[in-house]
């Protein structure tokens, strides 16, 4: 602001010393101030091309400003299908690539076997267990070795068959049943093939992959969770909660007591 008041004021005393040296005579003029006014004049005429730079220096920039805004919107606006196009292709490169398989069942399906089952399922454990199955690791396995990580998610079920009792399993003394319970069983131990994958899978460059590799992983996996659940404990809790579930079944036909052997 000091600065600008300063040239204020200076060009103020300037334009009142032009008005005065106008009045005066010409031969005075020269003779005196002749040398004011050459400096006046060529402050004057630097102060007219700072300022008409400035301006064009702002029009051009302007004008930049302008013309990057239309080459970015007509280069968008040009390389839009280009860009459709690339990602259609990569689309379609990938669904051969990677194709999605086509499952279709055969029409006609075979019953082998219909038996009828007593079983009495008392217990369900869900189990995990993580499968490494892997072939030709001992030499040059970065070459002829194949190997992957199976994450297996199971569901052991245990329980009694009742088909397996006979008329000597059950004694009644006293209005007290007495009853010799069959061997506690696993009925199933089978893998949830919707949470079960294999997490990874390491093919030497020298071979294909063996495709009854994961096969053999997903058995191991189902006899690695069964005996899980076995040693567990699963046998011994799936016949205390048969005797329960007789004990309550019992009760509610008039048996107060009941005696498992």
């Amino acid at each position: 602001m000091l600065s600008i008041s300063i040239t204020i004021s200076q060009s103020i005393n300037d334009f009142k010393y032009l008005r005065e040296v106008r009045e005066k005579p010409q031969s005075e003029l020269f003779k005196k101030d002749g040398e004011r006014i050459c400096a006046i004049l060529k402050e004057n005429m630097m102060k007219n091309k700072i300022i008409f730079a400035l301006v064009v220096a702002g029009t051009l920039l302007l004008a930049i400003i302008g013309m990057r805004s239309a080459y970015k919107q007509f280069t968008q606006s040009a390389l839009e299908p280009l860009r459709q196009t690339n990602e259609q292709l990569g689309t379609q490169v990938a669904k051969l690539l990677n194709p999605t398989p086509t499952i279709i069942p055969d029409p006609v399906t075979i019953i082998q076997q219909v038996r009828p089952l007593a079983r009495l399922e008392t217990i369900q454990y869900s189990v995990q267990k993580v499968i490494t199955a892997e072939t030709g690791q001992e030499v040059l396995r970065e070459f002829f070795g194949d190997r992957l990580l199976f994450v297996a998610h199971g569901v052991v079920i245990a329980g009694v068959d009742l088909s397996t009792l006979e008329a000597e399993d059950i004694e009644i003394r006293d209005g007290i049943p007495t009853i010799t319970l069959p061997p506690a069983e696993i009925f199933v131990a089978t893998l949830d093939n919707d949470k079960s994958y294999v997490y990874d899978r390491d093919t030497g460059l020298l071979r294909k992959s063996d495709p009854n590799l994961e096969t053999l992983a997903r058995q191991a996996a189902e006899k690695e969770i069964r005996e899980a659940a076995i040693e567990d404990g699963i046998l011994a809790q799936a016949s205390a909660n048969a005797q329960v579930f007789l004990t309550r079944l019992l009760g509610s036909l008039g048996f107060r007591d009941v005696i498992f052997q």
